[in-house]
């Protein structure tokens, strides 16, 4: 009889999202794709702008590393970050820093240099984790029109009190 009776109200225990988790290699692969894409256009830049007599072909043959390398970065930040969530089973920024902090971590290394691995690691970390944080969103997310911010920013005059307002006629 006492099993019937709910004495718990809603309000008392908050209801928590539920985590889904995340499909790991095919997020790794869509955004190591991305990252290939972004590699082919810096690799462009930097075939054309280099002094070479490899013409073209120096898109693949000369700067074509740097294809390669943005899609592991990319495949290396989306695989820790869904990694970690599916892990932890929560979604926080504390998976984009992850992710980005390894992506970082293996910047310093193709530069062979462990110091630079580290600091690679906290600066994206930071980076990431921050944007993460604020919404992925580096704007404000509430856009006030600019007269308010106008009035917010100056002084505004005080209102005239009633003696001021009103001479003494002595």
């Amino acid at each position: 009889m006492a099993d019937a009776i709910d004495t718990t109200t809603s309000a008392a225990k908050p209801e928590q999202a539920t985590y889904e988790p995340k499909p790991t290699l095919q997020y790794a692969s869509a955004v190591g794709i991305q990252a290939a894409g972004v590699g082919a256009l810096v690799s462009a830049v930097q075939n054309a702008l280099g002094t070479h007599s490899a013409g073209a072909a120096g898109f693949l043959t000369r700067t074509g590393g740097t294809i390669g390398f943005f899609a592991a970065m990319g495949v290396t930040f989306a695989l820790t970050e869904s990694v970690v969530a599916n892990q932890r089973q929560v979604d926080d920024p504390l998976n984009g820093a992850s992710g980005a902090c390894a992506a970082g971590f293996l910047a310093g290394i193709r530069a062979r240099s462990l110091p630079m691995a580290v600091a690679s690691c906290a600066v994206l970390g930071t980076a990431m984790g921050t944007l993460d944080y604020n919404g992925q969103n580096l704007a404000p997310s509430k856009a006030e029109p600019i007269e308010e911010r106008r009035k917010r920013f100056f002084k505004q005059p005080r209102p005239a009190t009633s003696s001021e307002a009103l001479p003494d006629a002595e």
